[in-house]
């Protein structure tokens, strides 16, 4: 279900939980960057910060959240457990150093970063892990990030709490409807990571040669019309479409450009024409293929 506020829709979780839609992202933010952006996020009203232990910047998200002076219940921090920690145990020692690194006493939304199909048992003890946090009321949701339909099913079949949130790549050129399909039977939220298709740009060998969505005729030919920027529609597309988004910039004056989409509304037949540049290509990592062999990396606790 969604409401809406002055600023960020709110979504409710199937728990009851309401979470910001829009929110920010600082992945790839550099340490010595990311206080900034969460301090200017927070300052013009992003009230939803994204983080990982595998993003290396917990205590400096923590460090932007104090330095705002907003009051704890007012703003909603999520973040991930890395792979490198999956197993009932582990998961609940990196949870203990995610939180002493932020800063905080609970989190809003505890993700698991992604299947490891290699070894999906330690997945479902990592997730078991975390039901146990969400009834200790050390976290007040739960949820998963880039799970494929199939995986989602496995995972229900073995635990006890239906994911809240599923955190995956999604933006006009992958915009996985089938997966959404599913999310929306479950009464699971949709989150898109790299909701600008970012992912096709930086992870491109050839950067000349990179698909961006932003740059596409349809896209560019509406935020014409709207007097607004190409990535100011594509996360309004987002939004009407009742999905989370969590755009990652580190640049004051890009965070506040990208939360200054809330006088504008796109019309179905926009959405349509946006939905319509769907390729099915991933611009990230396939999710059957991630495992600690391909990510060999390690969180310090």
């Amino acid at each position: 279900m969604t409401t809406t506020t002055g600023t960020s829709p709110l979504l409710t979780l199937n728990n009851g939980v309401t979470m910001p839609a829009f929110g920010l992202g600082v992945y790839q933010s550099s340490p010595e960057q990311t206080i900034g952006a969460v301090e200017a996020a927070l300052a013009d009203g992003y009230r939803m910060i994204d983080t990982a232990a595998a993003y290396f910047n917990e205590r400096e998200v923590g460090e932007g959240i104090r330095r705002s002076g907003i009051a704890r219940a007012e703003f909603f921090v999520q973040t991930k457990l890395w792979i490198s920690d999956y197993g009932y145990e582990r998961t609940l020692r990196a949870f203990d150093s995610s939180l002493r690194k932020l800063g905080l006493e609970y989190v809003d939304l505890y993700l698991l970063h992604w299947p490891m199909p290699t070894d999906f048992d330690a997945t479902v003890a990592s997730y078991k892990a975390a039901e146990r946090l969400l009834s200790d009321g050390r976290v007040r949701a739960i949820g998963l990030c880039n799970f494929g339909a199939q995986h989602l099913e496995h995972l229900i079949a073995r635990t006890d709490v239906v994911p809240a949130v599923n955190q995956v790549e999604l933006h006009p050129f992958f915009s996985q409807q089938a997966l959404r399909d599913a999310h929306a039977r479950l009464g699971m939220v949709t989150q898109a990571w790299s909701p600008l298709g970012g992912v096709n740009v930086y992870t491109a060998k050839d950067p000349s040669a990179a698909k961006d969505p932003l740059t596409h005729p349809t896209v560019v030919g509406l935020a014409a019309r709207y007097g607004k920027t190409p990535a100011q529609v594509v996360l309004r597309w987002h939004l009407e479409q009742g999905r989370s988004a969590i755009p990652k910039s580190a640049r004051p004056h890009r965070i506040a450009e990208n939360f200054a989409i809330f006088d504008f509304a796109l019309t179905a037949d926009d959405l349509a024409a946006i939905d319509a540049l769907d390729t099915g290509v991933r611009g990230g990592p396939d999710p059957e293929l991630v495992d600690t062999k391909i990510f060999p990396m390690t969180i310090d606790h």
